[in-house]
């Protein structure tokens, strides 16, 4: 098999786990993060994994949510591990096939800095890669991803190509991911989808890098503010 040529150890990779379990407990979705993970990490990249019920991010859309009565609020931190990262996967179980309301929260508190702008006047997460794992013993895998990778390129995020992968058992109880006999670690639609999920962030946040992110012309709010419609009809000068 052929080594690709392209370097993508000048990258980094944040996994955010929204698991409902608290370390040191065991987490079917870290099983599955691992897959991944692993595979960005032979290629050099640094990979960094957060576990989010373990740390204490408050509730709400505003990006420090210590100015709105919250007497502690971890997410400033996270933040900053967000934009330092070329590649974000967000990965949860599904619940009442839904995504978890730990995933909601990150989803929401993303939002909240999603008016934070960049050097180049566009939106924060401009020039990002984005993506999902999806992990439970029920049905709504899809569902939640649909969810997920929506609200991630609603942010700014750019999704490549097959940018979810999941594994759910049979309806009703049963094993989960690294259960024994749950047949997960070896399903090779699960792990083919996780593969193929993963180089193609890479591949992605490599180009965006290389061209410095996503061109910015026609989509930068500090200059739509200051007047500048990129060529649109002015509706006031119809």
């Amino acid at each position: 098999m052929t080594v690709p040529a392209t370097s993508y150890a000048d990258l980094r990779a944040l996994v955010v786990n929204c698991t409902l379990k608290r370390s040191p407990e065991r987490s079917h979705t870290q099983g599955l993060i691992d897959l991944s993970r692993t595979t960005m990490e032979r290629q050099g990249v640094q990979v960094e994994v957060l576990r989010a019920v373990d740390l204490d991010i408050a509730t709400g859309v505003w990006p420090d949510m210590t100015e709105h009565g919250w007497e502690s609020d971890a997410w400033p931190g996270v933040y900053e591990k967000v934009m330092a990262a070329d590649i974000l996967t967000l990965a949860g179980p599904v619940w009442l096939g839904d995504n978890s309301s730990v995933m909601k929260q990150v989803i929401e508190r993303l939002y909240a800095c999603s008016s934070l702008l960049n050097e180049h006047g566009q939106y924060a997460y401009y020039g990002r890669v984005g993506g999902c794992l999806i992990t439970g013993n029920e049905d709504g895998a899809k569902h939640c991803a649909m969810n997920v990778l929506y609200s991630l390129q609603h942010l700014g995020y750019t999704i490549p190509p097959q940018a979810d992968a999941g594994w759910v058992g049979e309806a009703g109880p049963g094993p989960s991911y690294l259960d024994e006999g749950s047949g997960g670690p070896q399903n090779d639609f699960t792990n083919r989808n996780t593969t193929f999920m993963t180089w193609n962030q890479l591949h992605l946040a490599r180009i965006l890098k290389d061209a410095g992110g996503i061109p910015a012309h026609g989509n930068q709010r500090s200059e739509w503010d200051a007047g500048c419609r990129f060529d649109s009809d002015n509706p006031e000068h119809r």
